[in-house]
């Protein structure tokens, strides 16, 4: 299957689908899922949207709340920009029939709801499973749409570009202007890779929250788009800042679910469990930060990291059960049926939690309609790096910067007159006929599960300069092991998703050695201060930082 776009768009979450249905009245547009459509992380997203949507609030509160937040390094002409999109952006769900949870009394009709960081209420939601709710409403749009083609279990291999042509044992044209000319797709059910060409190719693949062991992130968080942005000659930024959710569920079957910020917004509390000693039951965010449970969530995880080792336990406990029994029900219901599947009543009792990996907060550098470093080649959401969540990202800022940058790439690629894919003669097909078939796939899955290990244990929520070297020696050494591999067989999907995986845990590495303080979501105990000037780590392919 070799096919024509005028946009591919590699990724089906909230940020590839709003760029999707922006486009769709006039181009024609293709759709790449790894999985089934639903199957990313913005469906699995419980807490909401944040946007200034009540006469109470003001864009300059909620600016200001997330460069605290940011710890001092978000780019403030790009937070103004994102935040002053929010209600156009929320404007536009409402009238594709997102059920938000409805309020009388409010301003908009809606309820808003506050979470950490927030100074005020601005988080509109649809109970406790907004992004699931959203995504189903874009899906039935995206599925009726003529314009639109759906590849579901489709995984790019590679970008195409006028310089990188070819297949594993790649063609290079180093003289060539750069531009993006489309991308290699594996077929899983085929399983066979296809040349698919584009004018605009957008990279929305999401973040890399399975580079770590311990995750509230969906399988398909690989760092797919990052890596083939990097390897393209893209720059990335500050892929250090990688975010840890305070609180999910403790379970050993429960994978890391996460517990929304907005049990901690409505009242929950952060108390310690039985393993404490004579500490057990009481609060303690009061001994890390004045804000208590509602301080951003680097304080948080920090504090939930330190009282585990203080103390020698598995987990803490969040509990909201103080608070009236239908309460809990009402804002909550997904929370509670899950808790219930375990055996914990969140209604009678606290929840285990522990800080697992959650979001990305750097990426591909972009600027604020999406274009990264090579003409034809756009990123958005969680796959690009605008500056907004500088060192740590402000809860529920994730999907608002989704849906204005979405919007902001399909108004940049409608308002272009490029020329037409290029025909399918001028590049080559992907060349596997010198690789094999698999014999030794355990080699995969060892990368795959060492790499994870390594990444929670050396560099997690506290790291050291020792602990990061070493896990730059052993991840260079898997990354040659993996593309030795992959230059001889033939792919899969776990081949492409580990190959990846490498890709993104040897840049967050060497984005944490370079920075010498500790800011947000980055703390090294070699260096405790903060530096008096923030500026952001941007690596550049044609530089070695390996």
């Amino acid at each position: 299957m070799n096919h024509s776009y005028d946009v591919l768009i590699v990724g089906s979450g909230l940020a590839g689908l709003t760029v999707a249905l922006h486009l769709a009245a006039d181009k024609k547009v293709a759709v790449l899922s790894k999985k089934a459509l639903l199957d990313g992380a913005s469906n699995w997203a419980q807490g909401g949207i944040a946007a200034v949507l009540d006469s109470q609030d003001s864009h300059d509160e909620h600016i200001a709340d997330t460069l605290v937040a940011g710890a001092g390094l978000c780019d403030e002409a790009a937070t103004r920009s994102i935040v002053e999109g929010g209600r156009s952006a929320i404007d536009w769900l409402i009238d594709l029939g997102v059920p938000f949870t409805p309020d009388q009394g409010a301003e908009l009709g809606f309820h808003l709801t506050r979470e950490g960081g927030h100074s005020q209420r601005r988080i509109i939601h649809a109970a406790d499973e907004t992004g699931h709710l959203v995504q189903v409403t874009l899906e039935q749009r995206v599925r009726a749409h003529q314009n639109i083609t759906l590849l579901e279990h489709h995984s790019a291999v590679e970008l195409i570009t006028s310089r990188i042509l070819g297949g594993p044992r790649t063609l290079t044209n180093e003289s060539a202007p750069a531009r993006c000319l489309g991308a290699y797709v594996y077929d899983e059910a085929g399983d066979t890779v296809h040349t698919i060409l584009a004018s605009h190719v957008v990279l929305a693949t999401g973040g890399a929250g399975k580079v770590y062991l311990h995750t509230s992130n969906p399988d398909t968080s690989t760092g797919d788009g990052i890596a083939m942005a990097w390897r393209a000659g893209c720059r990335v930024a500050n892929m250090e800042f990688m975010q840890f959710h305070p609180t999910c569920m403790y379970h050993p079957k429960a994978k890391s679910f996460l517990i929304s910020e907005a049990v901690r917004g409505e009242g929950g509390v952060l108390r310690l469990p039985a393993g404490a000693g004579a500490e057990a039951g009481k609060r303690f965010m009061q001994w890390h930060d004045e804000r208590l449970e509602l301080a951003p969530r680097d304080v948080v995880a920090r504090a939930i990291d330190f009282e585990i080792k203080k103390h020698g336990l598995t987990h803490v406990e969040l509990d909201i059960s103080h608070r009236p029994p239908e309460f809990i029900l009402e804002h909550f219901p997904t929370i509670h049926a899950r808790c219930l599947e375990f055996g914990i009543d969140m209604t009678r009792g606290p929840i285990p939690v522990v800080p697992a990996m959650h979001f990305t907060c750097g990426g591909v550098v972009i600027d604020m309609n999406g274009r990264t470093d090579i003409p034809g080649l756009y990123a958005v959401g969680e796959t690009g790096y605008t500056g907004l969540h500088g060192a740590n990202r402000l809860a529920s800022n994730s999907l608002l910067e989704c849906l204005v940058i979405g919007r902001n790439v399909a108004h940049d690629i409608d308002g272009r007159k490029d020329a037409p894919p290029r025909p399918h003669g001028e590049v080559p097909a992907w060349d596997d006929s010198r690789a094999r078939d698999s014999s030794e796939a355990v080699l995969v899955t060892h990368a795959w599960d060492e790499v994870r290990r390594l990444m929670w244990n050396y560099v997690g929520i506290v790291r050291s300069q020792k602990r990061l070297g070493r896990a730059r020696q052993r991840i260079a050494m898997l990354e040659q092991e993996i593309e030795d591999y992959y230059q001889a067989h033939r792919v899969t999907s776990d081949l492409l998703e580990c190959r990846n995986l490498i890709e993104v845990a040897a840049l967050v590495v060497s984005s944490a050695l370079l920075r010498k303080e500790s800011r947000g979501l980055h703390y090294c105990l070699d260096y405790p201060w903060v530096l008096p000037k923030a500026l952001p780590t941007v690596l550049t392919p044609e530089e070695d930082f390996r």
